[in-house]
């Protein structure tokens, strides 16, 4: 009897000690199978599974499976799901500082973007929502967002005036918007075609891709390229998950979420191209207005932020990186 138990005991044992030995983690987004993002998420899977020799894998949720991206960003916070992809405009409600990255015309050019997001900037902004529960792995590049309408080519803040326009659950969006004389209206991603085509709202703003991807262009067919935003796409991991992990974890997960993000900006470059030689070929009429009178209008924005003295500091020091 004794030795029976003796062998139920060890049986035990190791079983568990070989589940324990294998992880799976669940990655959730809002966007299409085709967009570069989801891309580079598989190849972050193929890369994780050979570094870990397939005892950690990855498993993707995109268009939206698991919720919206406030929503997922909530499950996060309660450890019901381990990672996921957001805008940065909408890490702002859960980590404050991440509101830089919404201010109009923040970045000069597209090697100003990447030395402040690759560098010490974009560390402390990655980690600065630890507190919230949440901790950044790095950015993918969301190119910069401009608006699309269904009746005209937006050439001037002007051209906004009496326009009902969907910006991302984004506090800097919405002022952004009304300081160009808009009226900002928060959707979830996933329920603005509708909202187009029912007249819910008039445009709205984002990357070429993405407007392509989600098939928006059969609804608005003018996009005026201002490039008003250059707001960037941040993978976050729950940090009930990541403080779980062991270190050796840790590093393969960085590792391939590194080089998922090398990855997915290369393929960035290219679908702007496509996407705008798409949409062109489908009909939408392609501006490209003075961003001037653009900047002129949104200064009020920056005023805003005057007194949130830690959000001012990293625009002060993001605007001094050259």
């Amino acid at each position: 009897m004794k030795i029976r138990i003796v062998i139920i005991l060890l049986v035990c044992f190791y079983g568990c000690s070989k589940v324990s030995k294998y992880k799976t983690i669940k990655l959730a987004h809002g966007l299409d199978t085709n967009h570069p993002v989801h891309k580079a998420m598989l190849k972050m899977v193929e890369n994780l599974d050979s570094l870990s020799k397939g005892t950690l894998k990855l498993e993707i949720y995109p268009n939206q499976q698991l919720g919206s991206e406030r929503q997922c960003l909530e499950l996060l916070q309660i450890g019901s799901l381990e990672m996921t992809k957001v805008s940065a405009a909408v890490m702002e409600n859960f980590s404050p500082d991440m509101k830089v990255f919404g201010l109009p015309f923040l970045f000069r050019d597209k090697a100003h973007t990447f030395k402040t997001l690759d560098g010490v900037i974009g560390k402390e902004l990655l980690d600065g929502g630890k507190q919230y529960w949440l901790k950044g792995l790095g950015y993918y590049d969301a190119g910069s967002r401009s608006f699309y309408t269904k009746k005209e080519s937006i050439l001037s803040p002007d051209n906004l005036d009496g326009l009902k326009i969907r910006v991302m659950e984004s506090v800097t969006a919405i002022n952004m918007i009304r300081s160009m004389g808009g009226s900002p209206t928060p959707i979830s991603s996933g329920e603005l075609y509708t909202a187009l085509q029912q007249g819910v709202v008039d445009g709205a703003e984002n990357n070429p891709p993405t407007f392509y991807l989600s098939r928006q262009y059969e609804v608005c067919k003018y996009f005026s390229l201002d490039e008003h935003t250059t707001i960037p796409d941040v993978l976050i991991i729950s940090t009930h998950v990541w403080e779980a992990l062991s270190s050796q974890q840790k590093k393969w997960l960085q590792l391939a979420a590194d080089t998922s993000v090398k990855y997915q900006r290369k393929l960035w470059a290219i679908s702007e191209e496509e996407a705008l030689e798409a949409v062109k070929k489908a009909g939408v009429t392609i501006t490209r207005p003075d961003k001037t009178i653009f900047k002129e209008k949104v200064e009020s924005v920056y005023e805003d932020y005057k007194d949130d003295k830690s959000v001012y500091n990293l625009l002060k020091r993001i605007q001094t990186i050259q």
